[in-house]
């Protein structure tokens, strides 16, 4: 079963976590940060209705195309006989509505919305865009932050670049695996409000691989982040 006209995409990454606890979640910042700590393994649009009231972002919809036309948009994105151009095709077979340049733009707009969900602590935004591992990762470390007094600021500059890097389908679940290249501005400040990491005019990059599924059996379209690492 495909996602048809909906192309709903939930991202995440954990740009802002620029705090010591969260490299494993967040992936490699660049900058004068004191070396982290893995606070865990694991970490990962058409208008219709969010999972757990989570947020949505919509895409606009597409006419009906066919197998000819669908499998033009794959080689548009990546050369025809490369290996991201067979995962493609194959993930393509099994949800007819995948477009990749849909998904990169609705993988850019929810990556900021978690970047900015997890600074401001926003536990009902992040409920819809992650998987269950991934979200007890994140509420953790919110908790603990909060526990501690601390405040997170950031500023959201702007992606430079979102590539999707390997697709699959197995057991009925759909996965892409993306690279997201950012910039951002982000502090952490303690209860008194001095600052304890990152800065709070440097632009910083963060470079991050994310992996995001569906289940291609199920009537909801959106996609939720179920693994994340460094770029290697």
């Amino acid at each position: 079963m495909g996602s048809s006209d909906f192309v709903t995409l939930f991202f995440l990454v954990a740009a802002v976590l620029i705090f010591f606890q969260l490299r494993s979640v967040l992936g490699r910042r660049t900058g004068h940060e004191k070396p982290p700590v893995d606070p865990f393994t694991q970490r990962d649009l058409s208008k219709g209705p969010a999972a757990d009231d989570g947020k949505v972002v919509t895409l606009p919809r597409r006419e009906e195309q066919s197998a000819e036309e669908r499998f033009a948009l794959i080689d548009s994105y990546t050369p025809a006989g490369s290996a991201l151009n067979d995962q493609l095709r194959e993930l393509l077979r099994h949800d007819a509505g995948f477009n990749p340049k849909e998904f990169l733009n609705g993988a850019k707009i929810a990556y900021e919305m978690i970047v900015m969900a997890y600074a401001d602590g926003d536990r009902k935004t992040l409920k819809g865009l992650l998987s269950r591992e991934v979200l007890e990762g994140f509420e953790s470390a919110i908790a603990e932050r909060e526990s501690r007094g601390e405040v997170v600021k950031s500023t959201f500059v702007g992606i430079e670049k979102a590539e999707i890097t390997h697709a699959s389908v197995r057991d009925n679940e759909e996965q892409i695996t993306i690279r997201i290249v950012c910039q951002l501005i982000t502090a952490t400040y303690d209860r008194d409000n001095k600052l304890i990491d990152g800065d709070a005019e440097l632009v910083a990059e963060v470079n991050d691989v994310w992996t995001f599924a569906r289940d291609v059996r199920s009537r909801d379209p959106n996609w939720k982040l179920v693994a994340t690492e460094a770029e290697q």
